[in-house]
């Protein structure tokens, strides 16, 4: 089977698999972390990976359809990813004191700051291509 043709079947079949999708960006996520640890970054794996894909993404050498199911299944699911996090409140009642509530207001700040940031973001490249697709 000539190579181009294999590509061709593998670029459709990760259309189509869900689970292909959420292993490319488990992949991405390990990539973020391993560049992170190498270079010595005091900054998350995660958001390295992030940061990959979305470059990968503006430059069009991956294209949004081939992670859109998995990313939209992991956004769905997101409830999962925190339940231990609430069940580990069991096991350390020091949570439910003042300790707790000032990791309370460092998470609603961090939280807000990322959604905000986030939000600005989203605007300027929406700005963007705005200004760029006329």
């Amino acid at each position: 089977m000539p190579r181009f043709r294999r590509f061709v079947i593998l670029r459709s079949t990760l259309r189509r698999s869900r689970l292909l999708q959420i292993a490319l960006i488990v992949l991405f996520s390990l990539l973020g972390q391993a560049l992170a640890q190498a270079s010595g970054l005091p900054v998350p794996g995660g958001v390295i990976g992030m940061a990959l894909v979305l470059i990968l993404l503006a430059t069009r050498r991956l294209r949004i359809r081939n992670v859109r199911r998995g990313a939209s299944w992991l956004l769905g699911e997101m409830l999962l990813f925190f339940v231990p996090a609430v069940m580990s409140l069991l096991d350390h009642r020091e949570f439910l004191g003042l300790l707790g509530l000032k990791l309370l207001a460092v998470i609603l700040l961090g939280t807000a700051l990322v959604m905000a940031g986030t939000a600005l973001t989203i605007d300027l490249c929406y700005r963007w291509m705005n200004r760029h697709a006329a």
